[in-house]
């Protein structure tokens, strides 16, 4: 029987109050995951050998935790990360935010629709207590003020980390990050075996970053590993290699 495809989480959780971007420890994981190892042994061996630098045990495992989420939960994603070693600065921005909004549906409706219909709107500038607002507009039954509050600062700075906004004191701004191409064929490649809500070409992983369906067909328009066609509003993609491996594979 074939395995079930990996699909982005959908149960609402706080896992975002203990972990944020993470973008340079995710790194870090990626340099250092083996397969070889026990699972049993993958926290002592990340502590001892100190794949964080010196953050605490505890520390080590709340981000293993996480990153099995993020990263372990599509294994051919992270068979491609960890030999992604000239990886740019910009594209490892959006690696790490997609896998975070893969792992986290809050994150994923804040990103994915609530920046970009600000943008959209020219809605302008806005503050935590807005984003606290949202949250609590969103999950007022799960979460107390507190915790509402809470995972506003914490999706403030895990966009702001991403470069989706603008950083540290309100009132924030939204921003576009800059998408490599070779991101955007990494993503696109990754949705093809992940099961998510949208399409390939219309989702919050793509507007998270700006792009539309609409845009996506002039970023593609040259690119050499997908190209787009469009018939009325339909687009089809046409790809240049079968999987996600195989791109990384046909890159080294």
């Amino acid at each position: 029987m074939d395995r079930e495809a990996p699909h982005e989480v959908r149960a609402v959780h706080s896992r975002l109050l203990k972990i944020a971007l993470a973008a340079r420890e995710s790194s870090a994981y990626w340099a250092h995951y083996d397969p070889s190892i026990a699972p049993a042994r993958v926290a002592p061996t990340a502590f001892e050998q100190r794949w964080f630098g010196a953050k605490s045990e505890a520390r080590v495992r709340d981000l293993l935790a996480n990153f099995a989420v993020r990263y372990d939960a599509y294994p051919s994603a992270l068979s491609v990360l960890r030999r992604w070693s000239a990886m740019a600065p910009s594209t490892r921005l959006c690696v790490v935010h997609w896998h975070l909004q893969l792992a986290d549906p809050v994150y994923r409706a804040f990103t994915g629709q609530w920046l970009f219909d600000r943008r959209m709107m020219g809605a302008g500038a806005f503050d935590r207590s807005v984003v606290a607002r949202w949250v609590r507009a969103q999950h007022a039954s799960r979460w107390a003020e507190s915790t509402c509050v809470q995972i506003a600062s914490k999706l403030l700075s895990a966009a702001s980390e991403a470069r989706l906004c603008t950083a540290k004191k309100d009132p924030r701004a939204p921003l576009v990050h800059p998408v490599p191409d070779e991101a955007i064929a990494y993503l696109l490649y990754l949705l093809r075996e992940v099961s998510f809500e949208g399409t390939l070409a219309d989702n919050p992983y793509l507007r998270s970053v700006g792009i539309t369906d609409k845009t996506l067909a002039d970023r593609l328009r040259a690119h050499p590993d997908v190209s787009i066609t469009q018939i009325s509003d339909v687009f089809e993609l046409r790809w240049a290699y079968d999987s996600l491996e195989q791109w990384a594979a046909a890159r080294t």
